[in-house]
């Protein structure tokens, strides 16, 4: 018979999973490449797997920089991460990062070559930011490279797989370089210490 107690035990691990993903940036990065993909005039279905693998890509990359991060993040003393916290375990979080990212692939090539091409630049843009760029002066080259290949994503997944307008690439990398600059600046002073 389960106790009451170990009954919490999962929820507590998938809520601290869920916090441990950076829901915000997840959120907001999936809900745009959904609406670009219904804009892009993408049918449901294919709406859906648009979405689906952004979903997946942006798990992983979330877990990814906790895990990474969870060294740092105690040196620091910084609160707030499940993994600094203590609430859920760092492997336990590679983990989850590996499947996303594990899912994430036919996902994205289910979209079609091209574009599965240009999401998993992507999230390998993404990863490098987390594994080893944003210690570095060209941490802002990934989100500029991610931001610019989310509209590639969705319109090579059209009939045909037609770029997009150099303009909305352009426009991509210039909404990354400012979503990196929000990122960095709360935690400006952890990062330089570290």
């Amino acid at each position: 018979m389960v106790t009451p107690e170990q009954s919490t035990i999962p929820a507590r691990k998938v809520s601290a999973l869920a916090g441990s993903c950076h829901p915000g940036p997840l959120v907001v990065v999936t809900a745009l490449t959904a609406a670009l993909a219904v804009t892009a005039g993408q049918d449901p279905g294919r709406c859906l797997l648009t979405t689906g693998a952004v979903l997946t890509g942006q798990l992983s990359i979330g877990w990814c920089n906790d895990a990474y991060d969870a060294r740092r993040d105690l040196a620091t003393g910084r609160r707030g991460k499940p993994v600094a916290d203590g609430a859920i375990q760092v492997r336990e979080v590679w983990t989850a990062a590996c499947a996303a990212l594990a899912l994430c692939v036919p996902l994205s090539f289910a979209c079609g070559w091209a574009a599965g091409a240009a999401h998993l630049t992507a999230v390998a843009a993404a990863w490098a930011y987390d594994l080893r760029l944003k210690a570095t002066r060209w941490s802002w080259a990934p989100y500029a490279v991610a931001f610019a290949a989310l509209p590639a994503f969705v319109t090579l997944g059209l009939p045909g797989r037609p770029w997009p307008a150099w303009w909305v690439l352009a426009a991509g990398a210039l909404l990354g370089v400012g979503a990196h600059l929000g990122n960095v600046l709360p935690d400006i002073r952890g990062d330089l210490a570290t």
